[in-house]
């Protein structure tokens, strides 16, 4: 039965005052790509979709290229966007995105709220599985994002939960087409 693969991108180069969307990956978040590849390769992928952001982009790359399969980007799938956002102490920055997930029809932090950046995620998501019917797809994208969209799913957890949850990286396998969360693994590596 083909699968979803939800990844969480790998651990990046964090630069205090560049914009987290133009980071690239760390040389440990690199070396966490094989074990992470070599954790989804029973699942069989056959693509790689990912988010147009350098340290999504280069965790589909690594993945892709040890699995021997293809890798694209797509629209939609970037991180909630916080373009906006100067660099915060990190208890504050925790304080705003709970407040994000706990307001999701108020714009609180960036310059979308949770529900518009769920919306534009979902859509995203559904068009890459429409592309590829009936295989078994990664998408490689980003904590906030994933985290919204699999709240949407379990009937437990809310979205800081996840937000808290899901390491750098980790992955979520969601069924198709039902899309019900079946295995999560918080941390690879």
């Amino acid at each position: 039965m083909p699968k979803l693969i939800l990844i969480k991108h790998a651990s990046p180069f964090v630069i205090p005052g560049a914009p987290p969307e133009k980071w690239r990956l760390s040389d440990k978040g690199k070396e966490a790509c094989v074990p992470l590849a070599e954790a989804i390769e029973p699942l069989a992928p056959t693509v790689i979709v990912s988010s147009d952001e350098p340290k999504a982009m280069e965790t589909s790359e690594i993945v892709a290229e040890h699995l021997g399969i293809s890798h694209e980007t797509a629209e939609g799938l970037h991180e909630h966007d916080r373009s906006n956002v100067p660099h915060m102490r990190s208890g504050e920055f925790i304080s705003y995105v709970e407040l994000f997930f706990r307001k999701p029809h108020e714009l609180v932090l960036g310059r979308e709220t949770a529900d518009k950046c769920a919306d534009r995620f979902d859509r995203a998501v559904k068009d890459a599985l429409a592309k590829y019917p009936c295989q078994t797809i990664a998408i490689v994208a980003h904590g906030t994002v994933l985290a919204l969209f699999l709240a949407q799913r379990d009937r437990e957890s809310d979205g800081f939960h996840w937000w808290r949850k899901l390491g750098l990286p980790s992955y979520v396998v969601l069924s198709l087409p039902e899309l019900a969360i079946e295995k999560t693994v918080e941390r690879v590596g």
